[in-house]
């Protein structure tokens, strides 16, 4: 028995150095809140084949097709046309029609294909959590993909507060949102780190004061982090 309390005396002092080794760390980067991108951040790229299947259903060319889906994805994630609208918009600049079953299919193939988590960085968001940091989510996101996300991920119960753009009607890299977020969350630009895989995000970012790493891998991301002086990096 006296060696079973010992040991449990033992464990909560570590867990007590942990802890402050922690805010030591903590207030050495400056840093009390992390706010992170969504798509290609917490969630995995799509395969190219996703892309080229969408890129034949509209007889485009698939070396083509990203610049055709990009073109006005920015209205459709700020909420300013309807998914029918981006994609018959989408079927016109290629030189082709859809019909209703093929709008259908194409919204559900643009929501499969950003709707696998990137558990590492999800993982790491709890970690995040789980040490006082404040959270925030910060995503360009149309609104079939926000209902998808609310009704399918319970992890989102983790952050402190979320900044979709259809929402607030505003899309990254517009000042604005990234300072809605900041004031949501209750933050200064200078305690808080944002990570995303877009460098024109990440510069937004920077020109507020906001300490921003561009994301291409969690391995990456670690390496960026460390150099900081930030205290949890993703495993």
């Amino acid at each position: 028995m006296g060696s079973t309390r010992k040991g449990k005396v033992k464990s909560r002092a570590k867990s007590a150095v942990e802890k402050v080794k922690i805010e030591s760390m903590r207030e050495g980067a400056g840093i009390s809140a992390v706010i992170l991108d969504y798509g290609e951040v917490l969630c995995h790229r799509p395969a190219e084949e996703e892309f080229e299947r969408m890129a034949k259903m509209f007889g485009a060319d698939k070396q083509l097709f990203p610049a055709l889906w990009n073109k006005n994805r920015g209205a459709y994630d700020r909420g300013d046309i309807t998914a029918e609208v981006y994609w018959n918009t989408l079927a016109e600049d290629a030189g082709a029609r859809i019909d209703r079953a093929q709008l259908e299919q194409v919204c559900k193939w643009d929501i499969e294909m950003w709707g696998r988590p990137n558990l590492e960085m999800v993982e790491w968001l709890r970690q995040l959590r789980g040490s006082r940091f404040k959270t925030a989510l910060l995503s360009n996101m149309h609104p079939e993909m926000i209902v998808y996300l609310r009704e399918n991920f319970d992890w989102l119960e983790v952050f402190d507060f979320m900044t979709f753009s259809a929402e607030v009607r505003l899309i990254k890299p517009d000042r604005a949102i990234y300072e809605h977020t900041l004031k949501g969350l209750g933050v200064m630009a200078g305690e808080t780190l944002f990570v995303d895989d877009r460098e024109i995000n990440v510069s937004a970012a920077r020109k507020l004061g906001i300490r921003a790493v561009r994301f291409q891998s969690a391995a990456q991301l670690r390496k960026d982090l460390k150099e900081i002086g930030f205290p949890i990096l993703p495993l």
